[in-house]
This record gives structure tokens, sequence and C-alpha cells, in this order.
């Protein structure tokens, strides 16, 4: 699966130039006659909005594909990497298939705004990326062809400090979704993926216990600011809505919203 994800990854740009001059409709990218699953509130969602699809709003990416395989819907539209992880041979859904990619897009980590944790996490992803250890998480998920340089950064308290908040009640909690190869469950039920062990390192950093916590995806800004979660971290992309309501990171992930279509 791992190999799968990195040539996924390494050779998606280009298929994709390709893939867009094909007639078919699955592939043409007008979208016409076609019913598509997306996640709720994600930037699949939006990707449906902006080209005018029709669509079905599902609780999960994972729930989309399934929508796709039942029958349900005629597409979904998913992200990359998990795409990379979860369709095609060796996967859970050996017989579906990605075609065009809708956009171009960026990862990030999201903490309430305002919040002086988003710096102590940007020192921790450079420090990180410096030292190799990003790379060996993301080579253990297959997302390293993914990775984004991190630029040279130094944490900066705030008075009101969310990481002091955060050290003095011994724990970081971290909303997410099952979202391979983000966040998802081991065979013992633990929370494993290239996010969740990155959360660790900054939980280490912080010295205190990570816990992940499943949410309701579409409430995870109020889930933020009622101090329910200190962090979003889940395969978040970079939008403007995201970026005014959160105090976001500096990117660590490229990625794109993909169409998933049964292959033929």
């Amino acid at each position: 699966m791992k190999k799968k994800l990195a040539l996924a990854l390494a050779l998606s740009l280009s298929f994709s130039a390709l893939l867009a001059g094909c007639g078919d409709k699955e592939t043409s990218g007008d979208g016409a006659d076609m019913v598509y699953a997306v996640e709720t509130g994600s930037a699949g969602e939006q990707a449906a909005l902006d080209k005018g699809f029709a669509y079905n709003s599902v609780a999960s990416q994972a729930d989309a594909l399934m929508e796709v395989a039942s029958g349900t819907s005629d597409a979904a539209i998913i992200d990359l990497l998990m795409a990379g992880a979860m369709i095609g041979e060796g996967t859970s859904y050996p017989d579906l298939t990605h075609t065009d990619e809708l956009t171009s897009e960026e990862y990030g980590i999201g903490c309430r705004k305002g919040s002086d944790l988003a710096s102590f996490i940007n020192q921790v992803l450079y420090e990180t990326y410096t030292d190799g250890t990003m790379r060996t998480i993301a080579e253990r998920y297959g997302v390293q062809d993914a990775l984004v340089e991190q630029k040279e950064c130094a944490y900066e308290a705030s008075a009101d400090s969310d990481v002091e908040y955060i050290k003095a009640k011994g724990s970081l909690i971290v909303g997410i979704t099952d979202f391979a190869p983000m966040d998802y469950q081991d065979g013992s039920d633990e929370w494993i993926g290239f996010d969740a062990d990155m959360a660790r390192q900054v939980a280490e950093a912080l010295d205190v216990e990570a816990q992940f916590v499943v949410i309701d995806w579409d409430n995870k800004i109020m889930e933020l600011d009622s101090k329910n979660l200190d962090v979003i971290w889940n395969g978040m992309t970079l939008t403007t809505e995201v970026t005014e309501a959160m105090e976001c990171t500096n990117a660590y992930c490229n990625n794109a919203q993909v169409v998933v279509v049964p292959k033929k």
C-alpha cells in the first residue's frame, strides 16, 4: 500500500493532464449527469460546489467511497492521499480508481484563533523536518512525496498562552476523523497514521499525553472554540474559511481533490 501511495503521488500530475483530454464522462471533468458523494464541510464538497456538480453529502470520505462501491452515487470526491491508501489493487476498494484532479491544495493544522499553540507546532514541524523524523514517519505511511519543506520557526508565547494551558492540564486533545493514511486505527484500536504520529511528536515536546477524539468535521471550529479540543489535525485543507476561523500552522503536506469512480 505504501509503495502504491508514493507512486500515485509522484505520477499524479502527469496522469491528470492526460486524463483531462479523455472524452469519457468520468474523466472529462464536466460532471454531466453524475451524482458525487462528498464529505460534509470538506474541500471535496467545496470542489463540487465550485464545479456545479450534483452531490450527496455524507459523514466522512470513507462513507463517500462506500457510496460509490454500492452504486448509491456515481462518483466520489476525496483527498488524493486517501485515494492512494484506500482504492485500487491491494486496498479496501480494489474496483475503484481515481481520475481527474479537481484542485491543488495544502494541509495545515488548526488551533483556536490567536492561539500560540500554532507557533509551537510550527517549531516542532521545522525541527522534525530538519532532523529527518518527519520524513521517517511519512515513509511509514507512504506520504513522503507529499511533504512540504518547513521553514525555520521559533515558538513565540502569547500572554494568554494555550501552550501553558495544555501543559497544566497534561493532555493535548486532537480532533480527528477516521482518515487513512493520516488518522486511523490499527488492530488494537490505537490511532495511527502520519498526522497521529506527528501529533504525538508535539505532545512529547509539550511533555503531555496526546488524546484523539473523533469529531463531526462540520463542527470542528465550534469544538475548538469551546475548548473541547486543542487542535484539529486530520488532513485539513487550508481554505480561506479555515484560515479565517482558526489559527493555522504552516502547510506540511500537498494534496488534491480527486474524482473516484468504478473501474471499467
